[in-house]
This record gives structure tokens, sequence and C-alpha cells, in this order.
């Protein structure tokens, strides 16, 4: 069972405009799968070549030069970081070649292989991003004529109905294309293989990590402190290693994809980069495992149920930019009093804030971040509470209460 996805007409067009298309993303999030998808509709059909197997990481690494020889466009080499040294050798062949997307490469470590990228193709590689399965995917609803906000959010929309329980089975299951299958299989013994092949794999290519259970513990601690304000004293204090170990990881865990990093909004740009951020994980699903939530009944009604429905909302509404092509241009505001908005999407010249709260019965007491935003006299368009109402409500002339299915 294939599921279509939205980037597809992104990868196709930005194919036409360029030599070679890089599309980076975690592990299991579908890259092989949508590549094999793609190329199979040229003319003629798109060979794909994996380096997680011997013979061809083996030819890769010991000679690049015979490998695109032996291997001629149009081509996707899968698992591009067991071989970065093939990036340079793609360079002389995209010029000789001069056509239009010859070359596609996939890989699971998105900074380390941008740095490749722009030492050795820049200018030749459209660089695309994926993850996981948005909810407008996988229940076949992409017709959005642009990534969420809550403007283009109509008071006549529905999108998908969720109740809570239903909500939480996807929050507890988690993005990865494998478990939205028939055949499915367990969701801890996919968790599980995932974790471990993870840090066997990246982390071990990556760093030079002599505890691995150590990490593993660092990344369940982590994992506990989604939608919070990223304190590395307190992470690297109850994961037992230093601040700077801390700090080390969590880049890692950014540089493949794992977590992101949610910064707070100044009109101060250099200040956004600068103060702390919120963490949230790429996956819900990944979340609730390492965090020990099994079951929605039991998630959805946890101490950490508002904060993995955060996780989820926010996640989701970067899906609905990646997957269109787009950087999300999404912050968080915090002032002195610590009052808060969620999540605030900034373009066109005004912000759209927007709140999640886990209710059905959304009030207007729920807006003091809002109306805190407000008092800065910022530039401000329509704003949205996420929360499991089953139509968009509004509660004051410029903030409707949007059902979570609304974001596609």
């Amino acid at each position: 069972m294939y599921i279509k996805r939205q980037i597809e007409s992104h990868i196709e067009r930005l194919s036409n405009s360029f030599p070679a298309l890089m599309l980076t993303g975690p592990r299991q999030v579908g890259k092989t799968t949508l590549c094999e998808r793609l190329g199979s509709r040229g003319t003629p059909p798109r060979t794909l070549v994996s380096l997680d197997e011997f013979g061809p990481r083996n030819l890769a690494l010991e000679d690049p030069s015979l490998f695109f020889s032996s291997y001629p466009p149009p081509l996707t080499v899968d698992e591009i970081q067991h071989a970065p040294g093939l990036l340079s050798a793609l360079k002389p062949v995209v010029d000789r070649a001069k056509t239009m997307g010859g070359y596609w490469i996939t890989g699971s470590q998105p900074l380390a292989l941008m740095r490749s990228v722009s030492e050795s193709l820049a200018g030749r590689v459209a660089v695309v991003d994926l993850l996981g399965l948005s909810q407008a995917e996988e229940q076949g609803a992409t017709s959005a004529p642009g990534p969420f906000r809550p403007d283009r959010v109509s008071r006549s929309s529905r999108g998908i109905r969720w109740d809570l329980i239903s909500l939480f089975e996807r929050i507890v299951r988690g993005s990865f294309p494998r478990l939205a299958h028939p055949d499915a299989p367990p969701m801890q013994s996919f968790y599980g293989s995932y974790v471990q092949t993870y840090i066997e794999r990246d982390i071990r290519s990556l760093l030079n990590i002599s505890n691995l259970a150590t990490f593993q513990r660092f990344i369940r601690i982590a994992a506990s402190r989604v939608g919070q304000l990223l304190n590395y004293s307190d992470i690297g204090r109850d994961a037992g290693v230093s601040v700077s170990t801390a700090k080390e990881w969590l880049h890692l865990l950014e540089a493949t994809g794992q977590i992101f990093l949610l910064r707070p909004y100044f009109e101060n740009i250099g200040k956004r980069q600068i103060k702390t951020p919120k963490l949230y994980f790429s996956d819900t699903g990944l979340v609730c495992y390492l965090a020990g939530w099994r079951s929605a009944q039991t998630a959805s009604a946890g101490a950490m149920a508002g904060a993995l429905l955060e996780n989820y909302c926010v996640s989701e509404i970067i899906k609905s930019y990646r997957h269109r092509g787009q950087e999300a241009p999404v912050w968080f505001y915090r002032n002195k009093e610590k009052q808060e908005v969620d999540l605030i999407i900034a373009e066109d010249g005004l912000l759209f804030p927007v709140e999640v709260k886990l209710t059905a019965s959304p009030q207007r007491k729920h807006l003091t971040g809002i109306r805190a935003l407000e008092s800065t006299r910022a530039e401000l368009g329509k704003g949205a509470l996420l929360c499991l109402v089953d139509e968009p409500v509004p509660l004051d002339e410029r903030t409707d209460a949007v059902p979570v299915g609304c974001i596609a």
C-alpha cells in the first residue's frame, strides 16, 4: 500500500530544474519508497542503488568515478551518508552531463549532508526535506492550497474528525509510514528496533560514545521534556552527563532529524538565535515510546497529555510547510511575565498566533498568551486555538477555535 506524499509534485518540479536532487530526513520516513515510486514513472525508469548494500557501498568508497560509470543516469543513490565522498565525485559528472534531474540522492543525516553539499555541489543540487506522514497525507486530504495558517481555515472547514481517543491513537502510533500499513509490526517492537538501529548506525558513525546505554537514557529524558524550554543543565544532570555533553548530544539529535528546536520570536533576528528554544520531537510515537506511554487511554489522561498534543500540532504544522517545499516560518512567544503563545507563524509581514489546548470546550480565557502578544502592538494576523472542537468556532473578532484535524 502506497500513501501519496504531498511533496511529490515539488520534487518533480525541482528535478526538471536542477542536475541533482537530495532528499533528506530521519530514518524510516519513506524516502526510499518515495524515490522508487516517482522513479518508476520515468522513461526510462530510474535505477535505485542502496549504499546499505555491501557491494555498491564498497565501490562507492573505493572508486567513486567507477561507481558513476557503472550506474548511469537516471539514478537514485540511497543512503548517501555511507559514502559522502560520492558528492565530490558527482560534481564533474553533472557538469559533463548538462542535463536536469539525472541524479537523486537520499540520506538520513541532514546537517552533515548539507555541509558536504555546500562544499561540493553548491548551485547544482536541490535539497528537499521529508518528515513522517502528515495526518492529511494519511487521510488522503491533501487538497489544501497552502500550508496551515489560521487565515486559510474557513469557518465551514471540517478537516479530519478526531475524538480524544482516536487522536491520541495517532499520537501514540506516530507518523512512520510502516506503522500506517495494514500489516504493521507491533508498535513496541518497531520503536525498540528503530531506537537500537538509530543508535548503532547513526550515533556510532557520527560520534564516539563509549556508553550507548547512557545515550539511550539521555534521549528518554529529552522525550519527557517536549514542549518545555530547553534546559541543558537539567537534562545533563538527570542523564548523568556534563552540560557540554548534553549540548553536543542534543545537536546530534537535531542533526539526524529526531528533534527540532522552536526558537522564541524577537524583532531582532540575532536575539532569536541566542535565546532559549523549546524542544520538540519530529515524531510523537517515538516520544511516547521513549517516555513510556503505551496506549491512547493512558497518554490522553497522563501528565504529558497537553505536551504530547502540542508536539503533535507543531510537527503537523511544520510538515504542512516542508512537504510543500517551504521552510516553516515558525517561532514561539514568551514575555517576562511568562505569558506564552505556543506557536507564531511569521509571514507576509504579520504574526499569526496559534495556541494548542487539550479541550473540547474552548473559552476566551485560553487566549491569555495571545492577549499578551497583542499588547506588544505587533502586526497580528488571524489567530487560532487548536483543540478538539468539531468545526471552527469564533472566540473573538480575530481568533477562532479550530479543530486539530484542519492542519493540512
